[in-house]
């Protein structure tokens, strides 16, 4: 069973920074990996992702502010989280796909992690 082992959340001051974590199982290969936050609907939005050959994309409502990176060793993909706004406080999730699946980062088909909630204080 695929494990995945958020951490990192917490509440912090519009502008500031949170660096979230998301920790694979050891029985686990390096997969393509993402971020998302809840949407209206009970949907999860893209935030950030990165594929297994390391090259990453991001959410344009992000892009600047966030950085998704991996420590291969560890096996743990992270979310540095810059310049925070109001509208990023959610709960996200940390996705890993199913091998040798085409990632489309709209279209999730994996595993979830447990969420990890992130606050936005003004």
């Amino acid at each position: 069973q695929v494990q995945l082992m958020e951490s990192g959340g917490g509440l912090v001051q519009a502008g500031g920074s949170l660096k979230l974590s998301c920790a694979l199982g050891s029985s686990s290969q390096i997969n393509a990996m993402g971020w998302y936050r809840p949407a209206p609907g009970q949907q999860r939005d893209f935030v950030a992702g990165i594929y297994r050959s390391g090259t990453t994309v991001y959410a344009d409502s992000v892009k600047g502010r966030f950085t998704i990176s991996r420590d291969n060793p560890k096996k743990t993909v992270y979310l540095q989280m810059n310049s925070l706004q109001l509208g990023d406080t959610a709960v996200y999730y940390c996705h890993y796909w199913r091998l040798f699946t085409p990632v489309t980062w709209s279209s999730p088909s994996g595993y979830w992690g447990q969420g990890t909630q992130v606050t936005v204080s003004s």
